[in-house]
């Protein structure tokens, strides 16, 4: 299997994974550069899995369907273009002949979903939306922070070898704000060097991994003293509690400039 992240409208990235004949796009916000990489390699579009329902996320859906007749699944609770196989946490569902598992992430969007495969080439694979970014998180538009750090938190039980597939490349921006609420984490300076070097060269950031997310990413680390510190810190009013410290982290980085 081939896994390869296609840039897409102004920072997004459409995942493709492919067996050399049939492939799979997740979340395609836009129809045309997906179909002209696969006909550059004469694949077939078998399966497009969905997250959530944002137009940066659905809205290649449509014409893929149309051209190529795929197969579409997406989450059970979300508007989504028609028509959908509809999925929920919980279920396994066999796509080029790996099974992925459904995952209920609520937080940025009320219904999201994440999808997990648990053997890909030899590591788990995760497709996570907009809910985990690298060094980062979804903003929280239909959720609550609990929801949101729930979320995370089953997305943090994953095995750490586990390759997470974002679908923005807020990287740069997001290791900024890690900086600011932990300057004194090691392995995020080291990580925050090797992906500016990444970007200079024009390479994406991710996929990262669950090992590394859990090192560097502040919304994975907020029970964790020196985060609870941080953000004291910087809200001394924060309620004393791990929602409560999450809800200001998330405040506190949707006002990070």
């Amino acid at each position: 299997m081939t896994l390869f992240p296609l840039p897409a409208l102004s920072d997004n990235y459409i995942w493709i994974l492919h067996d050399g004949q049939r492939a799979l796009v997740v979340d395609p916000g836009e129809s045309e550069g997906v179909l002209a990489w696969l006909a550059q390699r004469s694949l077939q579009l078998d399966t497009i899995l969905i997250t959530h329902h944002h137009g940066d996320h659905v809205g290649g859906v449509a014409a893929l369907r149309e051209r190529t007749g795929a197969r579409v699944l997406g989450p059970a609770l979300e508007a989504l273009p028609e028509p959908v196989e509809r999925v929920q946490g919980g279920q396994t569902v066999a796509v080029l002949g790996i099974p992925f598992q459904v995952i209920d992430v609520p937080g940025h969007t009320a219904g999201h979903i994440a999808w997990y495969a648990d053997a890909v080439d030899g590591a788990p694979l995760l497709f996570c939306g907009d809910t985990l970014f690298s060094a980062g998180c979804g903003r929280l538009f239909e959720g609550t922070p609990a929801q949101m750090l729930d979320s995370l938190e089953r997305l943090a039980a994953l095995p750490g070898a586990t390759r997470v597939c974002c679908t923005h490349e807020y990287t740069l921006s997001n290791l900024r704000f890690a900086l600011a609420v932990e300057p004194g984490n090691a392995a995020l300076i080291h990580h925050a060097d090797q992906c500016q070097a990444l970007r200079e060269r024009l390479e994406p950031t991710l996929p990262s991994t669950l090992a590394t997310e859990t090192a560097i990413n502040p919304f994975l680390r907020s029970r964790l003293p020196a985060v609870r510190q941080a953000v004291m810190a910087h809200a001394p009013d924060t309620p004393d509690d791990a929602v409560g410290c999450f809800a200001a982290l998330r405040e506190w980085k949707n006002d990070f400039r």
